[in-house]
């Protein structure tokens, strides 16, 4: 690839440096764990021995159940910023065709959809071309959802229960648990800390009586009674005819959405299983014994916990990138076309600016050869 950067570069700073995206697991591979193995088992280690001795641990927010007070307006402007987001999306997707494919859900951006044959999983053609059908918001922005805690320190959602409790979208139950209050989805919000001693978390708060109606508002099976999106109506009004207004707000929303996040998953903790999408905001995982990935029979359908990133609970979708809005992208040539996300390359199409962090990916310093010059390619 250097050599191709070298000889098809129109940059005049010398080769570009080109990023390559993350190699695709195979079904058998487990995710790459955020922090090491060793260090994971030397915090076990630790954990063990403060449990044989009784005494106690002290406990920080958000562990002890209090709010950390500082990311409380991050938390609003994640929250404010996907509103915003999802907005801009559903109204671009009007003008900017949106397709993906029926057979293995890879998404494409743009008027013509490619004919790059990827098209590699059980059903698809031998040629192994791309059945493709007319998209929608959530092939851009796809759902991710997770189990809607009222006490996130609170035991885990058993296997029997996973019919009872709300799924929301991941992304809202973080901010929920960072400090938004929203009507539909009651939580706990604890005035006491509580304590750990001898591995037991001690909860000194007083109890709720048992006549308590916090959670009356909670819907039962909500995860066959899924919510529409629903949109701030307090929310600043956004243009409808100007385009290049919504994708610039857009984009805007996108940065600021993903930043808030990681700043949030730095202190308050998201679990994601090891080899399937699923995702769960709390300090710890979920028992629902869905899991269908790799080797789930061993693991009786439990998950496989680890910590997630931000990409787990933020899918990208990384789409085609086109240099142009015409542009016809073809199998031949195809290690010559960079990849964007799929919210991005939407508003990138619509007349956005494309942030620094993607320019590598773009590879708009990469001359796409015509199919006749392609055999000349060193």
């Amino acid at each position: 690839m250097s050599n191709l950067s070298a000889a098809f570069s129109t940059s005049s700073g010398g080769v570009p440096t080109l990023a390559e995206l993350p190699r695709k697991l195979q079904k058998s591979e487990r995710k790459p764990f955020v922090t090491n193995v060793n260090e994971l088992k030397r915090r076990a280690r630790l954990e063990r021995k403060i449990r044989q001795e009784v005494h106690e641990v002290v406990l920080r927010p958000p562990e002890n159940g209090l709010l950390v007070k500082r990311l409380v307006p991050v938390a609003h402007e994640v929250y404010a910023a996907r509103n915003v987001l999802l907005k801009c999306v559903s109204r671009i997707v009007e003008s900017i065709a949106v397709h993906f494919c029926s057979l293995c859900g890879e998404a494409h951006i743009g008027p013509f959809p490619h004919r790059i044959r990827t098209c590699n999983v059980s059903g698809s053609l031998a040629s192994k071309e791309h059945s493709w059908e007319k998209g929608v918001t959530e092939h851009v922005l796809p759902l991710v959802e997770s189990f809607h805690l009222y006490d996130r320190l609170g035991r885990a959602v058993s296997h029997e229960e996973h019919l009872q409790v709300d799924r929301i979208p991941a992304i809202v139950e973080l901010c929920i648990q960072a400090g938004v209050d929203i009507l539909d989805y009651p939580t706990r919000r604890r005035t006491v800390p509580v304590y750990n001693i001898a591995g037991k978390i001690i909860d000194f708060e007083r109890k709720f009586p048992r006549d308590d109606t916090s959670g009356k508002d909670i819907q039962e099976f909500g995860f066959w009674e899924r919510r529409e999106n629903t949109w701030d109506s307090n929310s600043e009004a956004l243009p409808t005819d100007d385009m290049q207004g919504l994708a610039i707000r857009g984009m805007e929303a996108w940065k600021k959405m993903r930043s808030g996040a990681m700043k949030l998953m730095q202190k308050y903790a998201v679990q994601t299983c090891g080899y399937c999408p699923e995702v769960q905001v709390g300090p710890k995982g979920h028992r629902a014994r869905l899991c269908q990935a790799y080797k789930h029979q061993l693991r009786v359908g439990q998950h496989a916990w680890q910590e997630a990133t931000i990409d787990d609970l933020l899918p990208p979708v990384y789409v085609w990138h086109l240099q142009y809005p015409s542009a016809t992208l073809v199998d031949r040539l195809k290690r010559f076309y960079g990849k964007l996300p799929a919210a991005v390359e939407l508003f990138a199409q619509a007349g956005a600016h494309v942030p620094e962090e993607y320019m590598s990916l773009m590879r708009e310093d990469v001359a796409v050869p015509d199919l006749a010059e392609e055999k000349w390619v060193v």
